[in-house]
């Protein structure tokens, strides 16, 4: 489990389909999946070349704002880890690093969160109680592993 200091969300996910609108890009597969403790629904792109997933999978997914395990900020445009000093990073398989284009609130508590890593997009939606840490022009990390 990742410090409360640089998780801004976490749970655990499964897999419900792939491409779910079809397959657009050779490397790139579009994740559908539902969490199992906060039932958020998650659409997340993913480089399907470094990374595979697959229906049914269950993956860990959590957003974090820094991957310092003491939780001091990155400064986000040129990320260099200290040689030999861990990070939030070494306990997961798949990373990236982007920023919150959109949170939308939806009424009755649900709140639908936007993000592109690099042009790989994500939404995430749920309730608002469980994703109030991410804020617009936020930028963060997800990082993934399967369970």
């Amino acid at each position: 489990m990742a410090s409360s200091r640089v998780t801004l969300f976490e749970d655990i996910f499964e897999v419900t389909t792939l491409n779910p609108d079809r397959k657009v890009f050779d490397r790139v597969n579009r994740i559908a999946a539902t969490g199992t403790t906060f039932e958020c629904d998650l659409l997340l792109d993913v480089n399907c070349e470094i990374y595979d997933l697959r229906e049914s999978n269950k993956i860990t997914f959590v957003l974090a704002s820094t991957l310092n395990l003491d939780g001091t900020p990155d400064d986000h445009f040129s990320y260099a880890p200290n040689p030999g000093e861990p990070t939030l990073a070494d306990n997961y398989e798949y990373v990236m690093h982007g920023r919150i284009f959109d949170v939308a609130y939806k009424g009755e508590g649900v709140i639908v969160i936007a993000a592109s890593f690099g042009g790989l997009l994500m939404r995430l939606t749920g309730d608002q109680r469980h994703l109030s840490q991410i804020q617009p022009d936020m930028r963060l990390y997800v990082l993934i592993k399967k369970d």
